[in-house]
């Protein structure tokens, strides 16, 4: 069968007030880009529901796509007619044929959004259901648990039949709620908070620390490829790749060594701060996990955060380990982030990092060496790229493990 449509339903838009239309409206301008490619397919949009009008595009890959959107509570593929019972019954009948395998049961479920409509909902189900019954061998009912639940939604514009409803991402359209500068590791847990930031919103920006020669061309390639798995979530991700070997060799050769990461974590929060500015952002993602690594603790946390007022969003500050790797699994970034190829923080890692580093002593050591003028040098020579999915070479997880 040849769908016409796909039907779109709102997840948290549909609790909005005055203000739907624009998250309406940013949720149909994200939906456009991700299609940019399937010129014949076109978008419409009320306050309560938005279709996807397929005109002969290929609806697999247009269903495949929008698992990945945020702001969708579920999607499915439809049938439109006209109120007329006949067209009803007809269109109810070819689906269900469709998706009809031996010893199936099924149910008609009727939602009367208008109510104007000449029959009430028992009425039609009644009336559907006895249409397509005894044209099916072997179709029985159930009520309780069918194996195909068919869907026909009465609105004043037309009717819409399904009989499959797809989960969507869920969330808040991306772009509605600002945009933030996340601190991207070659990890497992910073691709995860940029994901879960993105589902409530947040356009992301990324920012990667890179110290040649003690990091590879395959550790850089490796995050490149992590900021790429993540664009699907919002179309497209900008890339800030920050020369970091200056800072970190001062900051070995000045600070002593339980001090370092602390040091070095200040260092890289000023510099992703200065991009945010220069970028137009609100916030800062990290994907820190409380009491993880050294650098993590509260006493840590505060003596880091102590380099800037921006507000900094930890996704990730209560789950443990588990729960990030089965979302890191989830969502496609899992194999990329276990990859052996070191970040510039797991290589300088002091084999005793202070888990209470005190905000005072930290300054104390910094104060002999002009890091502003590093930071500035290196926010200057940052190396910026726009990454986008590759369409013909997906990377099979981050879309086939959200089926």
């Amino acid at each position: 069968m040849n769908y016409e449509r796909i039907l779109i339903r709102y997840g948290e838009i549909s609790t909005k007030g005055r203000n739907r239309n624009q998250f309406v409206s940013k949720l149909k301008g994200n939906i456009v880009r991700l299609f940019k490619d399937m010129p014949n397919l076109h978008v419409q949009s009320t306050r309560d529901r938005m279709h996807i009008l397929l005109n002969g595009e290929n609806g697999e890959e247009v269903m495949k796509r929008l698992r990945t959107v945020f702001g969708i509570q579920s999607f499915s593929p439809v049938i439109k007619t006209t109120q007329s019972l006949e067209e009803i019954q007809l269109a109810a009948l070819e689906l269900m044929k469709k998706a009809y395998q031996e010893g199936c049961t099924f149910k008609v479920s009727v939602k009367r959004a208008d109510k104007s409509f000449s029959y009430d909902t028992n009425e039609l189900n009644h009336l559907v259901g006895g249409f397509i019954l005894p044209k099916i061998e072997g179709l029985t009912v159930n009520v309780k648990q069918p194996d195909i639940k068919l869907h026909i939604e009465i609105r004043k514009e037309g009717v819409y039949l399904s009989n499959e409803v797809i989960e969507g991402a869920g969330g808040m359209p991306v772009g509605t709620s600002g945009k933030a500068m996340l601190m991207l590791s070659g990890g497992l847990d910073s691709p995860v908070a940029g994901y879960m930031t993105m589902k409530r919103g947040v356009e992301l920006e990324a920012v990667h620390f890179h110290s040649p020669p003690f990091t590879s061309e395959r550790a850089k390639e490796k995050v490149v490829e992590l900021a790429r798995q993540l664009s699907p979530f919002s179309g497209s991700i900008k890339l800030h790749i920050v020369p970091f070997t200056e800072i970190q060799q001062t900051i070995h050769a000045q600070v002593p060594e339980n001090y370092t990461m602390t040091s070095t974590r200040r260092m890289m929060l000023m510099i992703t701060d200065e991009i945010r500015k220069q970028q137009n952002g609100l916030a800062i993602v990290t994907g820190e996990s409380l009491g993880q690594v050294a650098s993590q603790t509260l006493d840590s946390m505060f003596a880091i955060n102590d380099v800037t007022s921006t507000p900094i969003i930890r996704p990730l500050v209560t789950f443990d380990k588990t729960e990030i790797i089965n979302i890191a699994q989830d969502i496609g970034t899992y194999e990329t982030s276990i990859l052996p190829y070191e970040d510039c923080c797991t290589i300088f890692t002091p084999p005793s990092p202070k888990t209470k580093p005190k905000k005072e002593k930290v300054e104390y050591y910094e104060s002999f060496v002009d890091f502003a003028t590093l930071i500035s040098e290196a926010v200057k020579e940052t190396e910026t790229v726009t990454l986008s999915v590759k369409r013909n070479d997906v990377t099979e997880n981050v879309l086939n493990d959200l089926l």
